[in-house]
């Protein structure tokens, strides 16, 4: 395990920012005078200098990325061509931020050269379907979340949310819009199981996706199963559709008397870029009069329309992502490598992709709030109890110390050294007297 008194990667990556700021006068980056851009800052990084190392590989990326910013793809290349040399997708996480970060470069070069364009990197198979993909590595993004505190806090402070709202209700109806293994289906099915008074008669689940109806049955089955251990009335729909605008409001089969519940995790990052998508998709579950929809999005913004501003926002927000998994799995653990490999298709999204063809959009909390108070939605406000569930989750991991919470407004934010990582927030619809049967107000 990494001591937790070396400068994480992104501080990394900021430090060898404001480097390359105070050098950026000079033309070109010879790599045999690197060390000479860090004089007097070796002793904060220990006698190893292995920190030393890491900067001299970050101010060869943010090199590229700036010669790519002013349209100088052939340094920019040559750049490219020595990170590529120096990183790796198996070394410490600088080299492998680097790595991925320098590949997402070139193929923007071949981009802006007319090489490639974006459908010939689909064709390869270089950008998946964020859907596909997330069924695809489903065991490695179960093995990484559960060593993630930021992310098992989320999960657990956003069922706590769900079931505070759901204290009297006898009839459950819990959607669900990226269930994945459904493992934070099973806390809630827990809390739902140890309530002594009004005990639940029904708890029904819906799972809706684009693909892979069968993986969402394989994770019905095994909630029905641990259904069965609670002694917890369940039934377990799947809901499959071609595009999300072909969700219905009776695909749901909602029956008096049960009481709406919506849980969305990282999932709306990838409606908001298909118009119409978003609006369609809560104007559906407007309509269900849910109690409470829970939605958990990454605490980053990375739509901005200048590259080299759109690529540090990225560069920061990864590293930090990058340095968590380092912290907390073995360098060779292959869901690690796995998942990293994920998360390089989406830095190859935001680096070498064209705005309209973006297949991801992160927002700040502020952003999605922006974009949901078009769709009447209030934001409601995460109790203590989230809060304090969040705290005790933390305590199960040996770098629990290193995973900040904090709130902003009503809802909270997990991160990871400092940096925000994940948003959790509840919201309701405004107008919930309306009948399900009614139409949506139009925004």
């Amino acid at each position: 395990m990494v001591p937790d008194s070396r400068l994480s990667t992104e501080e990394v990556m900021r430090v060898a920012r404001a480097r390359f700021i105070q050098i950026s006068c000079q033309q070109h980056i010879d790599l045999s005078l690197l060390n000479h851009f860090f004089d007097g800052h070796v002793a904060q990084f220990g006698s190893s200098g292995k920190e030393i190392k890491d900067m001299e590989l970050a101010l060869l990326l943010l090199a590229s990325a700036d010669k790519i910013e002013n349209q100088q793809f052939d340094n920019a290349s040559k750049s490219l061509n020595l990170c590529g040399f120096l990183s790796s997708k198996r070394g410490n996480s600088v080299q492998r931020v680097v790595h991925y970060f320098a590949k997402a470069l070139g193929e923007r070069i071949e981009r802006e050269i007319g090489v490639v364009t974006l459908t010939g990197m689909e064709s390869k198979g270089q950008l998946l379907h964020p859907e596909e993909t997330t069924v695809t590595l489903n065991p490695a993004l179960i093995a990484c979340s559960l060593r993630q505190p930021y992310s098992q806090v989320s999960q657990f402070a956003g069922i706590q949310a769900v079931v505070e709202r759901l204290t009297s209700a006898k009839k459950v109806h819990f959607i669900d819009l990226a269930i994945r293994s459904g493992g934070h289906c099973i806390v809630l099915m827990q809390a739902l199981a140890n309530r002594h008074e009004s005990p639940v008669e029904l708890l029904k689940i819906t799972a809706v996706g684009t693909t892979s109806e069968q993986k969402m049955e394989e994770a019905g089955v095994k909630l029905s199963c641990f259904a069965e251990t609670l002694s917890l009335p369940f039934s377990f729909k799947a809901i499959t559709i071609e595009n999300i605008k072909d969700l219905k409001e009776d695909m749901f089969e909602l029956s008096d008397g049960e009481v709406v519940a919506i849980f969305s995790r990282i999932m709306l990052r990838t409606i908001k870029p298909h118009p119409g998508c978003m609006e369609s998709l809560l104007g559906v579950l407007r309509n269900l009069n849910p109690r409470v929809m829970v939605i958990t999005e990454f605490e980053a913004t990375h739509c901005s329309p200048i590259f080299i501003d759109r690529f540090l926002e990225a560069l920061f927000f990864y590293s930090a992502f990058y340095d968590c998994l380092e912290f907390n799995m073995d360098p060779c653990d292959p869901y690690r490598m796995t998942l990293e490999a994920c998360l390089g298709q989406e830095i190859r999204d935001i680096v070498a992709a064209e705005d309209d063809k973006r297949m991801f959009q992160h927002f700040k909390i502020d952003g999605w709030r922006a974009n949901f108070a078009k769709f009447g939605m209030v934001e409601e406000e995460l109790s203590t109890s989230s809060f304090y569930q969040a705290e005790l989750v933390l305590q199960n991991f040996a770098s629990g110390n290193l995973c900040t919470l904090d709130r902003n407004g009503k809802c909270l934010i997990t991160g990871w050294r400092g940096t925000p990582i994940l948003s959790v927030s509840a919201w309701r619809f405004h107008q919930q007297e309306q009948k399900r049967k009614g139409c949506p107000k139009k925004y």
